[in-house]
């Protein structure tokens, strides 16, 4: 993971980053802490020879190294896999999320990545960023603080060829106000913030002007007009959700937050098929989180997860 963050500064040391470069190192210092399993996963990482193949999508796999080297000994250590489906090496990484669907989702927005400077806010293991890539982005920046994910990515990157996908374990709030992105991507992260005009305030500052965010968050059923659903414990079984508001006002909370050009471009309702357990995530999956009786509702009586992606502009 080290050798990560030493690629980051060393790539982008002729980018507009550079003048980030101090700041970020003093909260990469003061914000992370070494993982129980640091060890263990160095070890790990160390037992994956480097590979020099580009990254490419071959059907729904984003496939990633040697295709004739089985590194499932090593991989399946590094478990739960959760953004995917991946193929490294042979081996195939059936992950917890059909992140190719959501993909597929945000490219039928037409947003043009060419050549732009992207920020990928809870990147996970790295998944989009590489598909970033992949449509034309010239440097694609992911911030995870889950120690796994940061390894997980560092795995991928030791099999590729060089690339400017770049991963560091810090969150948003740790960031400074770049405003020099072009596109902010923030994909399932703002339920998960006790304060979201805060948040949403945090990736207005991470654009240039007419820069744009690509949101993509909880929202209630498309008849709670005006509502804003918040917890009494658990939503879904998850403790770390603290607000799911209808879509309008999802829209009010942007345009307050300082954000113009607010379109929701698309709702889907999440499906067993899209977020499922599976060899390499085999912990409870969505199945487990709805009521048994009654798949429009959670195990808590709340709506069944549905996601808006929303595409605002910063002014």
């Amino acid at each position: 993971m080290e050798a990560e963050i030493k690629r980051f500064l060393e790539e982008t040391a002729k980018t507009k980053l550079n003048k980030h470069h101090d700041f970020l190192l003093e909260k990469l210092r003061t914000e992370t802490r070494d993982h129980g399993k640091s060890l263990e996963w160095d070890t790990i990482l160390d037992s994956i020879e480097n590979s020099e193949n580009p990254i490419k999508t071959e059907g729904d796999l984003l496939s990633i190294g040697d295709g004739k080297t089985d590194y499932s000994n090593a991989l399946i250590k590094l478990k739960p896999w959760r953004k995917g489906p991946l193929l490294v090496g042979s081996t195939i990484i059936e992950t917890e999320w059909r992140s190719d669907w959501k993909w597929e989702r945000i490219k039928q927005q037409g947003i043009d990545l060419s050549e732009k400077f992207v920020l990928d806010i809870g990147a996970g293991n790295g998944y989009y960023l590489f598909r970033m890539l992949e449509a034309g982005a010239k440097v694609a920046l992911g911030i995870d603080p889950t120690i796994l994910f940061n390894y997980q990515f560092a795995a991928m990157q030791k099999l590729s060829s060089k690339n400017n996908a770049f991963l560091l374990p810090l969150r948003s709030e740790h960031l400074p106000a770049f405003k020099v992105f072009d596109v902010v991507f923030c994909l399932g992260v703002l339920y998960h913030r006790r304060s979201p005009i805060d948040q949403l305030k945090e990736l207005l500052s991470f654009l240039k002007p007419k820069g744009k965010l690509v949101l993509e968050t909880l929202i209630l059923p498309e008849k709670e007009n005006r509502e804003i659903l918040m917890p009494e414990d658990t939503y879904a079984k998850m403790s770390n959700v603290w607000f799911i508001p209808s879509k309008k006002v999802l829209q009010i909370m942007l345009q307050r937050s300082g954000f113009s050009q607010i379109e929701v471009v698309d709702v889907t309702t999440t499906s067993t098929k899209e977020q499922r357990s599976t060899e390499w995530m085999d912990f409870q999956s969505l199945s487990d989180f709805l009521d048994p009786k009654d798949e429009n509702k959670t195990v808590e009586g709340y709506p069944a997860p549905t996601r808006a992606l929303v595409i605002a502009e910063k002014p």
